[in-house]
């Protein structure tokens, strides 16, 4: 049974002032490429069998410092982008909230953007592909609500409880089995 690494990628200027971020490619902070440099030798790419990465440059950016580069460059895989926000992207939680003080991202998706049922349905499709790699470990290197959803569709627990699984840039997860169960093994681990 395949196990799943995953690693958010580093620091941006949004991830670090709480702004979300879907389709704005940013890079990484100068902390950020400091933040993946330090993965380098904590992940070795010949221990996995499928390396996958979203498109975008944070995540791509995030592999390559962390060693991931000639024969073991991650395979691009579109399903793992972040929520599309939408008509929220760029915007805080906070400042969404003094419009919609109810507003709830894992309830109500984005106005413009992805529903949780709609990004539920794209990160099932790389649990299934990862299942059914038939290599032993994978990676791959996302985002912060994206693999929240990944982990939550792994486990087979429902979306809403998305806000009690934290990620945060830079650190590495596992996704394994118990008894024959899939397990969360690890979760946010330090990298430094």
């Amino acid at each position: 049974m395949t196990e799943l690494y995953l690693v958010r990628h580093g620091e941006t200027e949004w991830s670090k002032s709480g702004q979300h971020t879907s389709t704005t490619d940013l890079p990484l902070t100068e902390h950020g490429r400091e933040q993946a440099e330090l993965l380098n030798g904590r992940l070795l790419p010949e221990d996995f069998g499928l390396i996958l990465t979203s498109p975008r440059l944070r995540a791509r950016e995030t592999a390559r410092l962390a060693g991931f580069t000639g024969d073991a460059e991650p395979k691009t895989d579109d399903d793992l982008v972040e929520w599309a926000y939408g008509d929220y992207e760029g915007r805080t939680s906070p400042d969404i909230r003094t419009a919609r003080p109810d507003w709830d991202l894992w309830r109500d998706g984005c106005p413009g953007g992805e529903s949780p049922a709609d990004v539920v349905q794209r990160l099932t499709r790389v649990v299934d592909r990862v299942r059914n790699s038939g290599v032993e470990r994978s990676i791959a290197f996302a985002h912060g609500h994206a693999l929240r959803v990944l982990t939550l569709c792994w486990l087979g627990l429902d979306i809403s409880l998305g806000d009690q699984f934290p990620l945060h840039t830079a650190t590495i997860s596992v996704l394994g089995w118990e008894k024959n169960e899939p397990a969360l093994q690890r979760w946010n681990g330090p990298v430094g």
